[in-house]
């Protein structure tokens, strides 16, 4: 049993993969599940329910059974424009839930403690965000956000046309919640073929090491 507020869980799959060669990066297949598969293997448990953040039609996440939302910002906003639409959605479809925890959806080996921790590191630090930090790297995509911020967030976005996560989650105080980044960094993302291909090699590893 937990002790951390229901949290909603958030995938940012708006991206638009331009390394990739375009369409949906979560599509492909590390092993035997897609990289969407995997991470909503290892957040859904987590969570109250799943939102997907994407643009474009969205039946083609149809086989999930998960509602999607579009970003409402004109333009491709980033991943900022995604958060704001998955807060605006939990507002509206769940608002007795007051916390959203986001991650990108390229990113196969997420933690299975990721929201927990979140949590207990804004606590720890008396801040009202949090992202994740593997080694020396941030990952500001990675990160746990209270609906109250909404309506802030929206005015950085739309009508100050900010773009850049950290610069808004410095405003309001935002906390590191640490993991490891070997074996596995829980958050390698699928950038490029060549990433695919290291994802493959590190899901065999992982299957080893039974993370």
């Amino acid at each position: 049993m937990t002790s951390e507020p229901a949290t909603y869980g958030l995938v940012l799959a708006g991206g638009l993969a331009r390394r990739m060669g375009g369409g949906d990066k979560g599509l492909i297949r590390i092993g035997r599940e897609t990289i969407l598969e995997r991470a909503l293997d290892r957040i859904a448990p987590q969570c109250a329910g799943i939102v997907i953040n994407a643009n474009g039609d969205p039946a083609r996440f149809a086989p999930f059974g998960l509602p999607v939302v579009a970003d409402d910002v004109a333009g491709f906003a980033g991943p900022l424009a995604g958060i704001l639409a998955g807060l605006d959605w939990l507002a509206a479809n769940a608002s007795a839930i007051g916390w959203l925890a986001s991650v990108p959806g390229d990113c196969p080996f997420l933690p299975r403690d990721l929201v927990a921790r979140l949590h207990a590191a804004r606590t720890a630090a008396g801040v009202p965000l949090a992202c994740a930090r593997s080694g020396e790297w941030r990952h500001p995509v990675v990160g746990l956000w209270p609906v109250e911020l909404r309506a802030d967030l929206r005015r950085a976005v739309v009508a100050e046309g900010l773009r850049k996560i950290e610069v808004w989650t410095a405003r309001h105080g935002v906390a590191l919640a640490e993991w490891p980044a070997e074996p596995v960094d829980p958050f390698f993302n699928v950038n490029t073929p060549e990433d695919a291909a290291q994802a493959q090699r590190f899901a065999a590893l992982e299957e080893t090491l039974a993370v």
